[in-house]
């Protein structure tokens, strides 16, 4: 029965004690007050590494040995270092592990550190606590960038938030400064950028309500969720996709398969199936300390 530390850095930075796949005991949050929006791209890297050490310094039990740590943060991850995370651009180019198994050392903490995408650990999370370990699980993640996660970790970037899903050259609200990106229509950064009179809210909630250039833009989000997904089934083959994150309240899944059964016609890889999940932190955090668990095993 493994014992790992698993941290998820997003809106917030969130980490726990994991054992055999479960959380025990509390999260541990920065901010500490969930109604205080911080703002961690304000942060320069070394504080944020500092905050992320005094968490898992805080969880790390009092006896027994930690057989991993996992952490996860937004962008292209590989070998320990953030190549590029439009989201937090302070970490582009940064060696997080290295910086965080230096810091943990000088307090006597010592365990093997791995770095995954925060999509990716969420990938994990519903495997781990859905008992599919043994099997390709997707998910999309919705909140200010557009995360595709998946489990098992395959080579390659899988920056799904950044598919091409439109040649409209006037489309320019990614993140990343990409023209036609998915994450420049869902992601809630781009909405606020499209939308300047109004929050992402309260487009949805004033489609409902008849506004005709706010229901316009629900369906042109959906359809650019279909096509992310569609592109996806197209090169992978089909599956089990989930959807959450702290957007999941705006999607129409009806609305959302309607689309994607326009966008994917040949009959065998049609067996796909789409499952919304209600955002809960806890999943991403599992994620990243049995991921981590899993990958010192290799």
């Amino acid at each position: 029965m493994g014992r790992s530390i698993g941290v998820v850095m997003t809106n917030d930075i969130t980490a726990g004690l994991i054992e055999d796949r479960r959380l025990i005991g509390e999260l541990r949050r920065y901010p500490e007050d969930p109604d205080e929006h911080h703002g961690l791209v304000d942060l320069p890297t070394d504080q944020l590494v500092e905050v992320i050490c005094d968490r898992i310094t805080a969880l790390k039990p009092a006896s027994g040995e930690l057989d991993a740590i996992g952490i996860a943060l937004p962008g292209i991850v590989r070998a320990g270092i953030v190549e590029d995370s439009p989201n937090l651009p302070q970490l582009k180019g940064a060696k997080i592990s290295q910086k965080v198994e230096a810091t943990l050392h000088t307090r006597g903490i010592r365990a093997p550190i791995a770095l995954f995408n925060d999509a990716d650990a969420a990938a994990a999370g519903l495997a781990a606590t859905r008992n599919q370990l043994d099997k390709v699980v997707r998910v999309w993640t919705l909140g200010n960038g557009i995360g595709f996660g998946r489990y098992p970790d395959a080579p390659g970037p899988f920056e799904g938030g950044h598919t091409i899903v439109t040649l409209d050259p006037k489309e320019t609200f990614c993140g990343c400064g990409g023209v036609g990106h998915l994450e420049g229509i869902m992601g809630h950064r781009a909405m606020r950028l499209r939308f300047m009179d109004m929050e992402p809210e309260e487009i949805f909630e004033n489609a409902k309500q008849g506004d005709q250039r706010c229901a316009d833009f629900v369906k042109r989000w959906h359809r650019a969720l279909a096509a992310g997904t569609a592109t996806s089934i197209h090169l992978e083959g089909p599956g089990r996709f989930y959807i959450t994150g702290i957007n999941i309240g705006f999607l129409d899944l009806f609305l959302l398969k309607q689309y994607l059964w326009d966008m994917v016609k040949m009959s065998p890889i049609q067996s796909y199936t789409l499952e919304s999940i209600p955002e809960t932190p806890e999943i991403a955090v599992i994620g990243a300390g049995t991921a981590a668990e899993i990958e010192q095993k290799r």
